[in-house]
């Protein structure tokens, strides 16, 4: 007897149909095959299915049983066919018919139960598309896939239950998405506010910015200065994510195995912090089994590199087109997938190895020749796709102590007001870009500059002579009006006038930086 089970194979974001045919024959000797390019872990399912089903209280079927993975040349990895090879042969040995356009995804525990299965939202998005009403899959999983309207979503607790429902002995019904957000690291809230950082006015200024135009940000200072205190205030002067942000987001997290049971979309923008060591594929992605990296799980979040120039020259070329392209194509042996990346690179690093050039009270034991060294690690084209640099300088200690904050405590500007502003310059930006598929002003392409950023004739002029006089690039030509545009939203003004291009030029004319000039 044969049965097909409809099932589907996710490679990266990209989900394709997959069917799973199962046929018991009438002669041979007994035998469980599973053929259609199935990886070891895809192997093992014989003997998962085998005894979840048996400790179900269910016969298994003596015969010779085959089962194809069909398109069979496609390579099956994961352990997400467990269910669907268990439903064809329950349903192939008690010939009970399964439902109608359904798709069946998940992994079986020995005792029958279903475990927390990644990737279910993708699953749910492909019915979506291709007109399958009805999923199957595990339990723990049920509430991402239920994110997704106009499906019916079955939460699926063990083999028993399952049979149950086939033969008509129980109902099971579709699960309501509960919008239970996910709370784990990457989504944790700020862990300072603005108000605690003392001074670096110039530097909350630069990172209102980038918060509102989704722009890179660089911080270069001594040691201490509080570069790292900045960037783990930053996510507290984020927006939310939209909808759609949501969505790709959850995607990202669905796939990569990081949404937790019963978890739900993500409403907070992540936050990635990867340590120095870190190598370019744990940077960009790949791997035999092809996975996004730390610049796609950062994407409409935050990348925050501490130590710039510490990070491996091979991880730090290989941001250029992620930086650029807002996304990363990895192709490897056994497929190739493609990964949304657009982020805010946050960057901090030391002037010098010591980290103590231009210290106004310490020296610096650096040569020339190892400050040299050390400003090299970091290419001119990274720096050149980085938006904005901002010095931060070093905090007089005993202004510090002197300073009392139960009287500047109305004085202080709290992350949320600034927040606030931030919130109502992305607002500006969705209503510009509602037809042009795009979100904030960082990820502007030429043509959509010149259809909406007027300059002034004075903001003109100032622009035209300092790209003259300091030889910028193109694309930081652009990326100037682009920041231009941002610090005119955050003003409330439709044109830009010569005082935003004035400062947007300081945060973009790398040459009058002490630290990298």
């Amino acid at each position: 007897m044969l049965v097909k089970v409809s099932s589907a194979l996710n490679l990266g974001l990209h989900t394709l149909a997959m069917d799973v045919e199962v046929n018991l024959a009438g002669r041979g000797l007994p035998a469980f095959e599973i053929v259609g390019l199935p990886t070891k872990a895809v192997a093992e399912s014989k003997q998962r299915v085998r005894i979840a089903i048996m400790n179900s209280q269910i016969q298994f079927p003596k015969s010779r049983i085959v089962i194809n993975l069909a398109p069979a040349d496609v390579p099956k990895e994961g352990a997400f066919y467990d269910l669907p090879i268990a439903a064809g042969i329950i349903a192939a040995s008690l010939a009970c018919p399964l439902p109608d356009k359904s798709l069946f995804f998940g992994e079986l525990s020995l005792d029958g139960r279903l475990r927390h299965t990644k990737g279910t939202l993708l699953l749910a998005l492909f019915a979506k598309e291709k007109g399958v009403k009805n999923i199957f899959i595990p339990k723990e999983s049920a509430n991402e896939a239920a994110a997704v309207k106009g499906l019916n979503v079955y939460p699926v607790e063990s083999l028993s239950q399952l049979v149950a429902c086939f033969c008509g002995n129980q109902d099971l019904a579709p699960v309501e998405s509960s919008k239970k957000e996910v709370n784990e690291k990457h989504f944790k809230k700020a862990e300072f506010d603005m108000k605690e950082v003392l001074g670096q006015e110039q530097a909350k200024r630069a990172m209102e910015i980038a918060a509102a135009g989704s722009h890179n940000l660089f911080m270069t200072g001594s040691p201490g200065s509080g570069k790292t205190m900045l960037a783990r205030a930053f996510p507290g002067i984020l927006p939310p994510l939209s909808e759609p942000e949501s969505l790709e987001v959850t995607k990202i997290y669905s796939t990569s195995g990081l949404i937790p049971p019963d978890g739900s979309v993500v409403k907070s923008r992540p936050f990635r912090a990867p340590h120095h060591t870190i190598s370019p594929v744990g940077l960009i992605g790949g791997g035999s089994r092809v996975k996004p990296g730390e610049v796609s799980l950062a994407h409409r979040g935050v990348l925050f590199l501490d130590e710039f120039n510490e990070f491996p020259r091979s991880a730090l070329e290989a941001l250029r087109q992620p930086l650029e392209d807002y996304r990363i194509s990895v192709c490897r042996s056994r497929g190739k997938a493609i990964f949304p990346a657009q982020f805010i690179l946050l960057a901090s690093a030391n002037p010098c190895p010591c980290g103590y050039l231009y210290h106004p009270g310490r020296d610096c034991i650096c040569s020339a020749r190892e400050i040299e060294k050390y400003r090299k690690r970091i290419s001119g084209p990274i720096l050149d796709r980085i938006d904005m640099l901002v010095e931060v300088p070093v905090v007089d200690v005993k202004a510090f102590s002197a300073f009392d904050f139960q009287k500047a405590k109305n004085f202080l500007e709290r992350s949320e007001s600034i927040r606030q502003r931030v919130i109502r310059a992305r607002n500006i930006q969705s209503k510009r870009f509602k037809e042009d598929s795009i979100y904030v002003n960082a990820e502007m392409k030429n043509s959509q500059i010149k259809k909406h950023c007027f300059l002034l004739s004075r903001a003109k002029e100032i622009l035209i002579d300092a790209a003259a006089k300091f030889n910028l690039s193109a694309r930081s030509y652009y990326k100037t009006i682009k920041i231009a545009r941002t610090i005119a939203d955050l003003d409330g003004c439709q044109n830009i006038e010569d005082s935003h291009i004035a400062e947007a030029l300081q945060y973009r004319h790398w040459g009058g930086d002490k630290n990298f000039a």
